[in-house]
């Protein structure tokens, strides 16, 4: 679960763009505290449906309180509103696109059992400028790196300096290009609620290298 951070040791750690049941079970239990499954179709790590089911069950056999998050991207909210008749349901929607604060209002009133997340991507201080108007209306913010071709996973990294002295209200999440060498840089300048890892731990896209991710979560853990 993401929390705002009371002290420094309650860094959380989430890996995102898994597409084998076997890697969900494998890095579920390196104790870590979300598991997120892309469901943008153009994405090079696109799960559908019946299968990211399997991913999220295996994640519920290790540990319940894992998140199990469901990555789209400006869907439509009649494709979304049914999400909670699946076997297994995310516990948390993360919201990858160009989702109005109308939009995640009305998921969370829909989904009242489901968390919002909404992510935003960062190129220039004026991106950070509307993100205080979601915060009522979302349960975590993630900032992600801006890329001209794609919404995300991109390996791009997030141009720390601009996060100097930020605060959010909400809990907030860092991504973009995210592994153990750069986790010290990070946590000497930013002390961020959550971290989200993807593409930098890939042997190939959603193929994760165990030994990459054990790494950065042992890092983290070590520095907080």
């Amino acid at each position: 679960m993401i929390r705002k951070s009371s002290s420094k040791k309650s860094t959380a750690i989430k890996i995102c763009g898994l597409t084998k049941t076997s890697q969900a079970r494998s890095i579920a239990e390196l104790k870590i505290n979300a598991i997120g499954v892309i469901g943008v179709k153009n994405s090079p790590r696109f799960v559908p449906e019946e299968e990211c089911i399997k991913i999220f069950n295996e994640v519920e056999k290790v540990s319940s309180s894992i998140e199990k998050v469901l990555v789209i991207a400006n869907a439509k909210l009649e494709e979304i509103k049914c999400i909670n008749n699946r076997s297994t349901p995310p516990s948390v929607i993360q919201l990858h696109g160009n989702e109005s604060v109308d939009y995640c209002r009305e998921l969370k009133n829909e989904l009242p059992g489901i968390k919002i997340w909404k992510a935003f991507r960062l190129k220039a201080i004026n991106d950070l400028e509307n993100i205080s108007q979601y915060e009522k209306n979302i349960d975590a913010i993630l900032i992600d790196a801006w890329d001209e071709k794609s919404l995300g996973g991109t390996g791009n990294r997030v141009p720390i300096e601009l996060l100097l002295n930020k605060t959010f209200k909400a809990p907030w999440i860092l991504a973009g290009g995210i592994s153990a060498e750069i986790i010290p840089e990070i946590f000497s300048k930013l002390r961020p609620d959550g971290i989200d890892a993807s593409s930098q731990l890939e042997i190939s896209p959603g193929i994760k290298d165990i030994k990459k991710v054990a790494s950065l979560v042992r890092e983290i853990r070590e520095q907080t």
